[in-house]
């Protein structure tokens, strides 16, 4: 028994440490100029007006919120575009609604397409000037300034300020159901 419990938490550390590499692997390959593992999203504002770059903000923040548990849930970047290609008409309503209620009467449009980036660094990962995959969000005439950060693998989406976040253990869950199965 104690030969099967060993070797079954090896086998846990030795897949959590293939996985932690992989995720690494992936921010390695951007410093590569390899962009084809990323989807970004770009948010255009329609001027820059100060009113028209404000709602920008608060439509990103909407966004955000809604793809957040969406985004949690892909371990891929086919994932994240098929699950965002299923979602773009209730982006796009997300958009319109914090449009209207702030009473702007331009609507929105969401897409997804490639797009060239320049090169932007995320605290620690450098992602290069290069093509990218992007959710397009495209406010009004989408002249004014912008804003873009990256949906997979997620930079923008995390618990907003003084929400509880709650963290959950892979292996307590796996350690969990072995004692209990």
């Amino acid at each position: 028994m104690k030969k099967v419990c060993i070797i079954f938490l090896l086998s846990i550390i030795i897949s959590l440490t293939a996985y932690g590499f992989s995720s690494r692997q992936v921010w390695q390959s951007a410093t590569q100029n390899d962009t084809s593992g990323y989807l970004r999203i770009h948010v255009r504002a329609d001027s820059n007006d100060e009113d028209a770059q404000a709602i920008k903000y608060q439509v990103r923040d909407g966004i955000v919120e809604y793809l957040t548990p969406l985004v949690a849930q892909y371990d891929t970047k086919e994932q994240a575009l098929i699950g965002i290609r299923q979602h773009l008409s209730k982006i796009e309503k997300v958009a319109e609604s914090i449009l209207c209620k702030n009473g702007f009467a331009y609507g929105a449009t969401v897409r997804l397409e490639k797009e060239t980036f320049p090169t932007r660094v995320y605290g620690e990962y450098t992602l290069p000037a290069g093509e990218y995959t992007a959710l397009i969000v495209r406010l009004g005439s989408g002249k004014g300034d912008n804003w873009w950060c990256v949906i997979y693998p997620p930079l923008c989406f995390t618990a907003p300020t003084g929400q509880n976040v709650i963290y959950k253990s892979k292996i307590a869950e796996i350690i969990r159901r072995w004692k209990n199965g």
